[in-house]
């Protein structure tokens, strides 16, 4: 898992999946509001044209030299909800993520959002 004070060091790293192929490169980390965890990451994918950010959980990630080896397929990621480059996660598009690798989502003890960007 990727500790918190390591965050910043593995932007702009590779993520392969456990296969090792390249799925794209890592953009942002998002953390848990609950525990202030690393949680998710969004994975720079697509033509340069073209790039989008889809997410991916940091569950289980490894990292090595120059990159981060997370616990699902490259398929999998490439179809996961996903933003623009320039855009911001919108709350109620949270939970499809969470939806889509099967993970339970819990809003906060307040109602608030799952995830916060890093």
């Amino acid at each position: 898992m990727i500790q918190a004070a390591d965050i910043r060091e593995w932007r702009n790293q590779d993520v392969v999946d456990p296969k090792g192929h390249k799925i794209g490169v890592l953009e942002a980390v998002y953390v848990d509001t609950t525990t202030d965890e690393p949680a998710m990451a969004t994975v720079r994918t697509g033509m340069l044209n073209r790039q989008r950010l889809a997410f991916v959980p940091l569950d289980e990630a490894i990292l090595g030299p120059g990159y981060v080896k997370v616990s699902y397929a490259k398929g999998l990621v490439r179809k996961a909800p996903s933003i623009g480059t320039d855009d911001v996660l919108p709350a109620e598009q949270e939970e499809s993520i969470f939806q889509h690798y099967g993970i339970p989502y819990r809003l906060g003890a307040k109602g608030e959002r799952q995830l916060a960007r890093r």
